[in-house]
């Protein structure tokens, strides 16, 4: 084991010194060898962190976004063998990057693609028709919904939903106020990632509703936080966006 940790480490640090006892079938020189691998490790990591994060890479330009991401796949490596959840803390490493503070919408982009990516990854399920959800009209304001576990929601101080959807084919870049802050919800009802714009204090009301807390209760909530939220317009985003796959309200099923 210890010379395994001292194999990944030296693979790491690009001025680390070969591990001793390391051999060629053929005699050739290991340093040499060894370099040739450890490169190829960053590159293979550098090439994850560029398909979880392309509209980051995009709006840093490709060399700038490779260095910021070799620099964190050097410090922080995966902990798993699955590069599916390599990145995580890619969108925190990129907010404390110096070269990086001039775009300082970068980190929260990067953390709706990172969300993204673990809705992709997340569990399966069926969301309530809109009839079914219809029945409980009267009583939704007692009602404890069941969200779609395949659901990430957060607010940002930029507009992370336009510039992510500029970048996508919705929208021109060069009409979206960066500084004008938005809140996202990502969720993947069925076999696609869906990324939808909430209404002021939307996010809180998911986070809210995800903790249990009935509808009122969730609105009480986000008002706190956001005192021009309002539930109705929220509710209608998480219904179109398929966001409910459970209800407990009283009334008939």
């Amino acid at each position: 084991m210890t010379g395994q940790r001292s194999f990944a480490s030296a693979l790491l640090d690009r001025v680390s010194p070969v591990p001793s006892g390391l051999v060629t079938w053929n005699g050739s020189d290991p340093a040499q060898r060894f370099a040739v691998y450890r490169n190829n490790v960053a590159v293979a990591l550098i090439d994850a962190l560029a398909a979880t994060f392309p509209v980051t890479q995009a709006l840093c330009g490709e060399a700038f976004f490779r260095d910021m991401a070799r620099s964190h796949a050097l410090t922080s490596p995966p902990v798993s063998p699955l590069l599916v959840h390599f990145g995580q803390d890619f969108p925190d490493h990129i907010a404390g990057y110096q070269p990086a503070r001039s775009l300082s919408y970068l980190a929260d982009v990067a953390r709706l693609e990172a969300a993204r990516a673990v809705v992709w990854h997340a569990a399966d399920a069926v969301p309530i028709a809109a009839e079914h959800l219809a029945q409980h009209q009267a009583t939704i304001a007692e009602a404890e919904l069941v969200l779609h576990p395949a659901h990430r929601a957060f607010a940002s101080p930029y507009a992370i939903v336009s510039i992510w959807a500029a970048h996508n084919g919705t929208g021109d870049l060069a009409d979206v106020d960066t500084d004008l802050g938005e809140e996202v919800l990502i969720v993947r009802p069925s076999l696609d990632t869906e990324v939808w714009r909430l209404p002021s204090g939307g996010a809180a009301f998911v986070q809210h509703l995800g903790k249990g807390l009935s509808v009122a209760e969730a609105a009480m909530a986000a008002h706190a936080s956001q005192p021009s939220f309002d539930p109705a317009i929220a509710l209608r985003v998480i219904i179109a966006a398929r966001l409910i796959v459970g209800i407990s309200s009283g009334a008939p099923a």
